[in-house]
């Protein structure tokens, strides 16, 4: 076999994973490399700030219902089935890794060994092998890096097979359409095919930890970003979905960043399961972001963007192809970063929400059981307008913010936090970065700077000495002082000019809260129930 790279003395793809056939192997090339191959190829262009641009093709986001689980006797009973994890047998796929196999026949791929969780404690070897050199960029990027003598040693515990170029058959394959992303926890691997979304890598892997470290190692995993005090050395993560501000929030000169996507919590400690960021990137701008703007240099990876006319200058407003555009980097492209990428247990944690509704308090603290209920409910509310004649905002509930990732019950993970919290001297905070002063359309998008400013008094533990009053319905306790942000603004319902309109609105997202947890209900302790808001009966 013509093998090239740096390559260890267990590099066998055919005895490991049956692989064989194959034609040039590219094994753990270098940036520079995988860039030149790319360009080489026709597949990338270099772009004025050094980063290569790439299209992923048909898919410019992650494809849900294409995501499967395989079903076996290892997951019949642990793995939370349903429209998330959807059943795959066995035979199904190792069919379906038969025909990707023969498709591989005679083709180079490209093969990256790395790691995941920066604990060493928990650390899961990778091995990664894709058809395209961008793809294997991409993974070299997200994931931790191994040292040169490490790879010589280097034993995958999983691997990725990533081929964007084959295509199933669903009426062979038994798949939805022709693009699959395929987890099968016995075998340790994962297969995807038929899209060149890069997330489905990125994605795969985070989904394979939320499975083994709170199954198997009583390790929270956590879709949130992390950092950690200059100078106190305290931690704080934030928990969000897109367009709640995990990502901007967590940017703060005097706090290092840990990590800005996939965390775990163990007993003493947080940890980034990944080596890189992959950020949004549409209306980009040095002023709203300057981290991510300055990050995309050589050795970033920009997907889907647009060009100035002429030139090959990235703009930003361009979502031509994607609203979904992204860029990737490796962590050290930011230059203010916990190293390694890991924390002390915290003593904050903050759930965002961009509700806009206008109805929940831009800051509040939450008791051990209305943590473990927002975790569950994961909710923000998205703004509408993207369809003709939608004027109201939408509801958007992802349990423990991470819905689309959770392989196990919610309730499996609201139980390992509230066991996590139980005794222990940590804040949970409800952040709004939605509307005040009305729902969208009437109230105003919350000003970063006052949002800034709560998190800067929450961290510094200015909040702990003020008064707070209770929000009807909600039960949640607001401050009434904040240093930096006007009083007048930290209780929703004084901010609405008609009071009515405001209970309505309140007792309207109540009722909403607590029909999407019932779902949830039969696995839920009483506690966690008691802490839902409380409809009014009018």
């Amino acid at each position: 076999m013509n093998v090239f790279g740096k390559h260890g003395q267990h590099a066998d793809l055919n005895e490991s994973i049956g692989l064989n056939h194959l034609g040039t192997q590219f094994w753990n090339l270098t940036p520079a490399e995988l860039v030149e191959d790319t360009v080489i190829n026709g597949q990338g262009v270099l772009t004025d700030t050094g980063a290569i641009a790439i299209e992923t093709g048909e898919f410019t986001g992650r494809s849900p219902k294409d995501r499967f689980v395989v079903y076996d006797e290892n997951t019949e009973n642990s793995v939370w089935w349903g429209d998330i994890n959807i059943k795959f047998t066995t035979s199904q796929f190792d069919a379906l890794y038969n025909r990707m196999k023969a498709y591989l026949n005679g083709r180079d791929v490209y093969v990256r060994d790395a790691f995941a969780c920066a604990d060493p404690q928990f650390r899961m070897n990778i091995r990664v092998v894709t058809e395209f050199p961008w793809s294997n960029m991409f993974a070299y990027n997200m994931f931790l890096r191994p040292e040169d003598n490490e790879l010589e040693s280097f034993l995958p515990d999983w691997h990725i097979v990533c081929a964007p170029g084959f295509m199933a058959d669903p009426a062979i394959d038994g798949t939805r359409q022709h693009n699959f992303a395929v987890l099968n926890f016995t075998r340790k691997m994962i297969i995807i095919g038929g899209t060149g979304y890069t997330g489905e890598i990125k994605k795969g892997i985070f989904s394979v930890l939320n499975y083994v470290l709170p199954h198997e190692k009583n390790v929270l995993s956590m879709h949130c970003s992390a950092n950690i005090g200059n100078e106190t050395n305290d931690t704080a993560v934030f928990f969000g979905l897109s367009g709640t501000g995990k990502t901007t929030l967590s940017s703060d000169p005097n706090r290092r960043l840990i990590g800005d996507d996939e965390h775990g919590w163990a007993e003493n400690s947080v940890f980034n399961f990944e080596g890189g960021c992959y950020a949004k990137t549409i209306d980009l701008t040095r002023e709203k972001e300057p981290q991510i703007y300055d990050a995309i240099k050589f050795g970033a990876i920009l997907e889907n963007i647009g060009f100035f006319d002429g030139t090959s200058t990235p703009d930003y407003t361009d979502g031509s192809i994607t609203e979904n555009t992204r860029v990737s980097y490796p962590i050290h492209h930011i230059d203010n970063i916990a190293t390694p990428s890991i924390g002390s247990a915290p003593k904050n944690i903050f759930f965002l929400t961009a509700d806009a509704f206008g109805v929940l308090p831009p800051i509040s603290k939450l008791t051990k059981e209305q943590a473990m209920y927002h975790f569950m409910s994961g909710y923000t509310a998205k703004v509408a307008g993207t369809e003709v004649g939608i004027t109201e905002p939408t509801t958007t509930f992802s349990a423990c913010f991470g819905a689309a990732f959770l392989p196990l019950h919610p309730a499996k993970y609201a139980k390992l936090l509230g066991e996590k919290l139980e005794g222990k001297d940590i804040n949970v905070w409800l952040i709004n970065t939605g509307w005040t002063g009305g729902s969208y359309g009437v109230g105003s998008r919350m000003k970063l700077s006052y949002t800034r400013a709560m998190i800067t008094a929450a961290l510094t533990g200015k909040l702990d000495t003020v008064n707070y009053e209770k929000l009807p319905i909600f039960d949640l306790a607001m401050p009434t002082t904040c240093e930096g942000v006007p009083s007048e603004i930290l209780n929703p319902r004084s901010t609405w000019a008609d009071k009515n309109a405001y209970d309505d609105t309140a007792n309207n997202l109540a009722s909403k809260f607590v029909t999407n947890f019932e779902k949830y209900a039969a696995e839920t302790s009483q506690d966690i129930l008691n802490a839902a808001p409380k409809v009014l009966v009018k």
